[in-house]
């Protein structure tokens, strides 16, 4: 019973984000290893799932583990040049040939996939990408590896439009006629870069990106501040944080071995995977008027529980220029609020979702807080609490008697509530 109220509770929570992510347009990149993995058939049916609720999608696949397997039963190596492949005029249909048969599988998978979800699906491709030569670099003539001249937006918006998931290959014609072998990673960023895509998405075999440390990182909004473990993350970094800065709205690095965490990244607040942005989508700020029910949600179990005092929605409407709230993704999940008592100011209603009590937001706003007291010219900071005593000794409160209370602060010594205070 406790399972399936699990699956209520995700899908009623899940209900803001398919209303949000219908008719965007998602560029998923889909490497070559995702679709040999065992979990590949999974992701199919996920992102048959998307396109059924309403999702634009195009997929960028990549097919290297497909293309090194049939050189190698050829007897046929793929030249490099540091990590570039230099392909020959010799190597180029041999080369073609993997790339072609791995697209026409993703296309077979997807129509199999959206059959489970008994809904007609159009899959389809043409010659969206014009591309040009990588030329001679440092005495390396690289014959056909290109990189992307152009992609053709509008003929990918009108197949998107008919409700077609389009796929895109890692090649390229030039307007001489000449075919080029592109880097898909680099493609599926150029292409949610013209479509001004609201999200790219890149499979990877990790959970997400790691720092130098291995540690997993949860958020990206600058590159140059990190180290990471692994070339592979620091290139999808970069690549992601270049496509925020020219228009796509987020981008996402998950794991293609993990079922339903591509689901899990697009329909929970906390993902499963990275997210990169341009600015975070967890902020502190002032609290607005479009707040208020937010608030309410937020501190009512607390007022059942007598942990805070019980405000009613009018007193909030009154003093909510009083309040700092902290929003993930459109949902308060701290507040706090600072009235000033002549010299001093009261740190009242902090409160932190059950959900988000480890990741140091009440810190974050009792900072705020402080930081606010002191542009008011307040000498000290004080907080009256049943509960969290110790919570606030540990950043530097004192408990005095509770006859030093500033006169004009009422007190209810029904609840008998601790008073600590703060100099600033």
């Amino acid at each position: 019973m406790s399972t399936e109220n699990d699956h209520i509770k995700w899908f009623r929570n899940s209900s803001p984000y398919i209303n949000a992510h219908r008719a965007k347009t998602f560029v998923i990149y889909l490497g070559g290893e995702a679709i040999e993995h065992a979990n590949y058939s999974n992701l199919i049916n996920d992102i048959a799932l998307l396109n059924s609720l309403g999702v634009k999608l195009v997929i960028v696949h990549g097919a290297d583990p497909q293309i090194t397997q049939s050189l190698t039963e050829q007897h046929v190596q793929w030249p490099m040049s540091g990590n570039t492949p230099v392909t020959t005029p010799e190597i180029l249909a041999k080369i073609l040939a993997p790339i072609g048969t791995t697209r026409t599988r993703i296309e077979a998978s997807l129509s199999k996939g959206h059959a489970s979800i008994h809904t007609q699906m159009l899959v389809t491709g043409g010659n969206f990408v014009t591309a040009k030569p990588m030329g001679i670099m440092d005495g390396t003539d690289f014959h056909h590896t290109g990189t992307t001249r152009r992609v053709n937006k509008a003929a990918i918006v009108s197949q998107l439009e008919h409700q077609a998931i389009v796929v895109v290959s890692p090649i390229g014609h030039s307007p001489s006629g000449e075919t080029f072998v592109l880097d898909a990673r680099q493609l599926a960023h150029n292409v949610a870069r013209t479509l001004e895509a609201e999200k790219l998405i890149y499979f990877s075999s990790d959970d997400g990106i790691r720092d130098h440390d291995g540690v997993l990182i949860n958020e990206i909004t600058e590159v140059n501040d990190l180290s990471f473990q692994d070339p592979e993350h620091q290139n999808l970094a970069k690549l992601s944080i270049a496509a925020c800065l020219s228009g796509v709205k987020r981008c996402h690095v998950i794991n293609y071995k993990s079922d339903g965490a591509l689901l899990e990244e697009l329909f929970t607040r906390d993902g499963s995977g990275t997210q990169i942005i341009q600015e975070s989508y967890e902020k502190l700020r002032t609290a607005r008027p479009d707040d208020v029910a937010g608030i309410i949600e937020l501190i009512s179990p607390l007022e059942h529980e007598g942990i805070l005092v019980k405000r009613s929605r009018e007193l909030i409407e009154s003093e909510l220029d009083h309040f700092r709230i902290i929003e993930r993704d459109g949902m308060i999940v701290a507040c706090a609020a600072l009235y000033p008592f002549q010299s001093q100011g009261e740190l009242a209603c902090l409160a932190t979702h059950p959900e988000y009590r480890n990741d140091n937001r009440g810190e974050l706003l009792l900072q705020s807080i402080e930081s606010s007291a002191r542009d008011l010219g307040l000498k000290s900071l004080f907080v009256l609490t049943t509960q969290a005593v110790h919570w606030f000794i540990e950043r530097g409160f004192e408990e005095l008697p509770i006859d030093t209370l500033p006169e004009d602060r009422f007190y209810n010594f029904q609840r008998n509530s601790k008073y600590l205070k703060k100099a600033l």
